[in-house]
């Protein structure tokens, strides 16, 4: 049988590399399709979740999961020899920067040669994970040829970038559009047959697995250019007494040519702060210096020191000095109603505060403890139940479940980096 008739019919086993925040969502709804889905990951923990139905994925509903790991349509391993049991393959293994902000792509290498060895003849290979134009071709091609798989006759190779915005309702994995860049026109084929099959949205192809990458990566610089500039447009309008939230609102109002975008302590997620410097990396490979996305990180990464800048102006007219004052961050995650954690902007304001030398604590209703991955620390979450003993406020994540009102009617001096108490008329209050 093919394997376009496999898909077709159901019977081919699809693998998942990597069950985090991408691969496990995309697990599970190949799995509720009626797939058999067997997951890859190197955690322990990960796997004996997986194996249990134990969620630990905002963006997959508990019930899901356990519905397909108990009809044994999903189920995960860490033994790379079972590749020999699937025929296709989707890899959403993390893509980071190292410390001189260059892509690390170790995670893609070492699953790629992992499994190579034990790939079956006539298996379709689908890169998810966000990374640099040429990633699919110059690391996951010549590993498939070195172990005498030639692409586009005994194996399928395409591209095709995660599209996931953790806690948003209306758009999850099954119903977000999807591009397909394949390196052959069989490539193509095959996986948008297989999308077509799993996904409730269409599949858009494009040429090749460079326009795949390079989709993906304008995507999220499109979104962090433009935060940039509501961000320097906020700290102008600091200076000039005009509230940005206030322009922002009233641009909004014409009905073509604006995209309103919003300001806030810095930006967060495992996207936007990450995917440009993917292309400035790359770019220099072709001696062309990206200037305005290297200038946008630069304003972006800059807005903690602003948050901590307003925080001492405000604590001053307080006759309060940063060093004596107490301080609550109000929200960890790094957007609001989730309880993810990476890329946070409150990395970069506490970094900021102890700079200061600055008392503060934390509440966060979704995050109980984290980890600051700069710092080594571990910060515990607080109760909100007296606030009066704090000097400030900063509002760092606007969660749905907070009491703005009551919070507002406490007193304290409050910094919103969210227009979170819109349509809350306190004197304590001030927008970022």
């Amino acid at each position: 049988m093919s394997l376009l008739e496999s898909v077709k019919n159901k019977s081919v086993k699809i693998g998942v590399v990597g069950l985090g925040y991408v691969g496990l969502p995309m697990a599970v709804t190949v799995a509720r399709k009626g797939f058999e889905v067997l997951g890859f990951e190197v955690s322990q923990y990960a796997i004996e979740h997986v194996n249990a139905g134990k969620n630990y994925i905002g963006d997959v509903e508990d019930a899901h999961l356990v519905e397909v790991v108990s009809s044994q349509k999903l189920s995960a391993t860490d033994d790379y020899t079972r590749m020999k049991e699937v025929n296709i393959v989707l890899i959403a293994v993390p893509t980071p920067l190292d410390l001189y902000h260059q892509p690390d792509t170790t995670y893609i290498e070492a699953c790629t040669k992992a499994m190579a060895p034990h790939l079956n003849k006539h298996t379709l290979i689908v890169l998810e994970s966000t990374t640099y134009p040429g990633t699919t071709r110059e690391i996951i091609v010549p590993e498939l040829e070195k172990v005498g798989l030639k692409v586009g006759e005994d194996v399928y190779v395409a591209f095709s970038p995660e599209r996931v915005d953790p806690g948003n309702e209306t758009y999850k994995t099954h119903n977000t559009p999807k591009v397909v860049g394949g390196m052959t026109p069989a490539c193509n084929e095959i996986a948008k047959l297989f999308y077509e099959s799993v996904l409730d949205a269409p599949v858009h192809l494009v040429s090749s697995p460079e326009v795949a990458e390079m989709e993906k990566i304008y995507e999220n610089t499109f979104r962090n250019i433009n935060i940039a500039l509501a961000n320097e447009m906020t700290v102008l309008c600091d200076r000039m007494g005009i509230s940005i939230w206030e322009v922002v609102d009233a641009a909004r109002t014409k009905p073509y040519g604006f995209m309103a975008f919003y300001p806030g302590p810095g930006v967060g997620g495992h996207c936007i702060p990450i995917d440009p410097f993917y292309l400035t990396w790359k770019a220099r490979e072709f001696d062309f210096h990206t200037r305005l996305i290297e200038l946008a990180g630069e304003i972006n990464i800059a807005m903690p020191e602003f948050v901590v800048q307003r925080a001492i102006r405000i604590l001053n007219k307080q006759g309060v000095a940063i060093s004596r004052a107490k301080i609550l961050l109000l929200g960890a995650a790094y957007k609001k109603d989730i309880r993810d954690m990476r890329e946070s902007p409150i990395e970069g304001v506490i970094t900021q505060l102890e700079k200061v030398s600055a008392d503060f604590e934390i509440h966060d209703p979704y995050v109980p403890e984290f980890h600051h991955e700069k710092n080594g620390r571990m910060y515990q979450t607080v109760s909100l139940g007296n606030l009066k003993k704090y000097d400030l406020i900063i509002l760092i994540t606007d969660h749905s479940n907070l009491d703005y009102a009551k919070i507002a009617a406490s007193g304290v001096a409050i910094l919103d980096t969210r227009n979170a108490f819109k349509g809350i008329t306190a004197e304590n209050i001030e927008l970022l």
